[in-house]
């Protein structure tokens, strides 16, 4: 690691990414073209430029703003180097020496979007098309968007170089809007604004840092019982560059600027907040101890509000919240990372100063009842799928974690008939930090969860419950795409896989964890 740099906080303003203009629009479709490319960034007051790779030249990309049931187009168009800025290990699956390290492609994470489209790791593409992974299809990508209105977010999904790619810059917001959203009255324009949170590590010369060395954590030994033969040998020496599993950087920055300040109105303001880290947990508060009046989460709003003063998000992980700060006119805060594995470099997220006089009325509403959602009850699941999280060491001493035991070339085991619903239970006996698990294609609900033996289930391969099932958090309760999944318990959610057939994956969104073996292929058919 580099020395740590003393980055003086709340300097700078927090930017708003740029809308996105389609390049033609008709009747209910819209036409884009972005383009990946290398460019230079500010990132903080104090820190010289810094090389990054994003959408249209920008970190965060710029916003796309869509309408339910708009089919979208966009033209993805690679133009970043033939080699990669960050260190990329090749004895991962996919990124193989002899493959180009400036490959991309582009997942819409939480979008219900045909196979084709979906942004497959498999699909990638380099400059102009002119080398692609095997399971490329087609240069311009459908999004149907048939889902309520709700915060995605588009990033890279490069089978063996995803954390490298978003690391480097390439993620973006992609909201999608409909009548239900206008009419309740919620703060909007100028007083709606996204938060992509992110952490990363810097050079003096303000230059990315990603570690190419893992450190003895990563190389410890750990129990398993997962049916898989582990090498009795000593492990080999890690190679160089070497994969990092899990990496967490050691500054905060909110939509590409270092702890930024916002100055505000002393009104309500709806804020779109995205932990878009490879790794980082984040548990927000605000120190003034106000709270957060959230109205939705991953797959759009809640069905009632909830009024919350902290929540957890895991990558990939969104909240929809607005905040009052009518009372508070004059006073600052700041928006806190209180997990308890924060560092003192990454406890503080922004500032928000209350120093702007109120140009208008506020008359917006904090609605209590924002829509019904329909609830799957697990007496229409056609299947209960019972899928394990292991974690067993590769020929290096390194950590290999997996989904349920299984490695991303193996046969597909998931395979779902279209339109059906079904309970995953995912049981996890690794022992650590949650592990957010994303599905493709669906939005889920969180059944709840549920402690177990993990010693018996180790030795028998049967749960024993050793408490009674645990509501999903009241901050989690509408549709989810990502799921909390922590040692110790059964994790419970329900889905219906559909409209659309083809082949997606599922996958741990600890994006060093889904580089390196914990994806799987399912196939909805």
């Amino acid at each position: 690691m580099p020395e740590k740099l003393k980055l003086q906080k709340f300097v700078d303003e927090l930017p708003i990414p740029n809308t996105l203009s389609p390049k033609m629009r008709n009747n209910n479709s819209s036409y884009y073209e972005v383009t990946m490319m290398e460019f230079y960034q500010k990132l903080h007051r104090d820190l010289g430029p810094t090389r990054l790779w994003g959408y249209e030249g920008t970190f965060p990309g710029p916003t796309f703003e869509v309408m339910k049931n708009e089919t979208v187009y966009v033209k993805w168009m690679n133009n970043l180097p033939n080699k990669h800025l960050l260190p990329v290990d090749t004895t991962i699956h996919g990124s193989e020496i002899t493959l180009p390290e400036g490959r991309s492609v582009v997942h819409l994470h939480g979008g219900r979007t045909p196979a084709h489209s979906d942004g497959y790791p498999e699909a990638w593409f380099t400059r102009n098309f002119e080398q692609t992974g095997p399971l490329f299809e087609r240069e311009v990508y459908t999004y149907p968007n048939i889902e309520r209105a709700t915060a995605l977010w588009y990033h890279d999904h490069t089978v063996g170089i995803t954390r490298l790619n978003v690391y480097a810059g390439l993620a973006g917001f992609y909201l999608i809007r409909d009548e239900n959203e206008q009419a309740l009255n919620l703060p909007k324009g100028n007083y709606e604004i996204p938060l992509l949170i992110v952490d990363r590590s810097f050079n003096s010369d303000g230059s990315l840092f990603y570690p190419s060395e893992p450190s003895q954590t990563n190389t410890s030994q750990h129990q398993t019982n997962t049916g898989h033969s582990q090498q009795d040998n000593a492990a080999l020496p890690p190679p160089h560059p070497s994969l990092v599993s899990p990496f967490d950087a050691d500054t905060i920055l909110v939509n590409g600027k270092v702890y930024p300040f916002l100055e505000v109105e002393p009104r309500k303001y709806r804020f779109r907040i995205l932990n878009a880290s490879n790794s980082r947990i984040l548990t927000l508060k605000l120190d003034s101890g106000q709270p957060f009046y959230q109205i939705g989460t991953d797959g759009g709003f809640l069905e009632t509000m909830v009024k919350i003063n902290e929540f957890i998000l895991m990558s990939a992980e969104r909240v929809d919240v607005i905040i009052d700060f009518s009372q508070y006119y004059g006073q600052t805060m700041i928006l806190k990372n209180v997990t308890k594995t924060a560092s003192p470099e990454t406890t503080d997220v922004m500032q928000f100063k209350v120093t702007v006089p109120l140009r208008s009325t506020d008359t917006s509403s904090i609605p209590h009842y924002l829509g019904r959602i329909e609830q799957l009850s697990p007496w229409m699941a056609t299947r209960t799928r019972d899928l394990t999280l292991v974690r067993l060491k590769d020929q290096y001493g390194r950590s290999l974690n997996l989904l349920d035991g299984k490695m991303w070339m193996d046969r597909i085991s998931e395979r779902i008939q279209v339109n059906t619903v079904e309970v995953w239970r995912i049981i996890n006996i690794i022992d650590d930090d949650p592990h957010p698990i994303h599905l493709h294609l669906v939005d889920f609900q969180i059944l709840g969860r549920q402690p177990f033996d993990v010693s018996h289930f180790k030795n028998t391969g049967k749960l024993i419950f050793t408490g009674p099932p645990i509501h999903a958090r009241p901050y989690e309760r509408g549709l989810k795409d990502t799921v909390q999944t922590p040692f110790g318990f059964v994790t419970n959610i329900i889905a219906r896989f559909g409209p659309f057939t083809g082949r997606y994956v599922w996958h741990c969104h600890m994006l060093e964890h889904e580089d390196y073996e914990m994806m799987r292929p399912m196939e909805v058919f």
